[in-house]
């Protein structure tokens, strides 16, 4: 069996160009072998820039590539469902930028696609390969915070640009979509529930119709998570889950080494003491597509970041954005 997985890359976006490809590149199990992009000489580019050997402006291409095993899709929203089916269809395994699909039923179509072919499909959720979050997971469950009663979060940036695909109704744009499915999938992740009650307060911004400012309050069992996220507020992210005898909080709950330095704070009554928890140097993009990778070479049992997951979340987001009112 072939030791590297062979990757193609459908997109030059910005967040394949800063994190994704190098991951790749430096992965112990795969190197990308091609990119395409609708502007050939932008793919060109993009392939010197990472050492990719092909490049062309034809996404088709890719994915019928004989030289390629996997596909990995940075295209805007609106567009990875699209493009996860026909790279399955065309006996690629696929991992999908988030959120993979516009919403619910898509995931599912996706799930049900994943199963006839038995390839492999895949939301790139990289804070699920973080080990700060397993840490998170493992203090819920051992007591260390008592009954867990509240969550609370936060992720914004500001980027009010008419011509950003963030802004583009069309594309799948806005706040939600973006960054609201983060504080989500990490309190699904933290605690293994889903929440059962779901209300949201948008706002939209007359200009683009995306929505700008989400507030959002989920009731799960036992706990109320409350969180918002904003594409035109000053750039922000935390996440504190507080129990009935401790507290923690994450200094960079999302964007670890890039936003701040992965941190996890841990305060119990008992003792008064805050501990510090480092967990500097861990690249969760590398850790995702290896993660991956193992799969396809048969070395790990199971992604983990599943499509079930991913239609977990996107029943949530599906829930909050149905608050809109455009």
């Amino acid at each position: 069996m072939r030791d590297m997985i062979r990757w193609g890359v459908l997109g030059a976006a910005r967040i394949a160009d800063n994190f994704v490809v190098p991951a790749i590149q430096r992965s112990s199990n795969g190197r990308a072998v091609c990119v395409a992009a609708r502007d050939g000489e932008r793919a060109a580019a993009f392939a010197a820039k990472h050492g990719i050997a092909a490049s062309c402006a034809n996404y088709d291409e890719v994915i019928a590539s004989k030289e390629v095993d996997a596909v990995y899709i940075p295209l805007p929203t609106a567009s990875h469902f699209e493009w996860c089916k026909k790279a399955l269809l065309a006996g690629k395994h696929v991992l999908c930028e988030k959120p993979i699909a516009m919403n619910a039923a898509q995931v599912q179509e996706l799930i049900a696609l994943r199963d006839a072919t038995g390839l492999v499909c895949a939301e790139a959720f990289m804070v699920a390969h973080h080990p700060q979050w397993a840490f998170v997971r493992d203090r819920i469950a051992n007591g260390s915070l008592g009954n867990l009663e509240l969550v609370e979060g936060s992720f914004t940036y500001f980027n009010d640009d008419p011509t950003a695909l963030k802004n583009d109704l069309v594309l799948g744009g806005g706040g939600v979509r973006d960054i609201g499915v983060y504080p989500v999938v990490t309190t699904r992740i933290a605690t293994g529930l889903e929440p059962f009650s779901v209300r949201a307060d948008i706002t939209i911004d007359p200009r683009y119709g995306t929505d700008k400012l989400a507030i959002c309050a989920l009731d799960f069992p036992g706990f109320r998570l409350n969180f918002y996220c904003g594409t035109q507020l000053a750039r922000r992210q935390h996440m504190v889950f507080h129990g009935s005898k401790g507290w923690l909080s994450l200094d960079a709950p999302f964007n670890a080494g890039v936003y701040a330095d992965a941190k996890i704070r841990l305060r119990s009554d008992a003792s008064g003491v805050v501990e510090t928890f480092d967990f500097g140097g861990v690249d969760q993009y590398q850790s995702m597509v290896e993660n991956f990778g193992s799969v396809l070479l048969e070395r790990s049992d199971s992604i983990a970041f599943t499509l079930e997951n991913s239609l977990g979340n996107q029943l949530v987001i599906d829930q909050i954005l149905s608050h809109a009112n455009r």
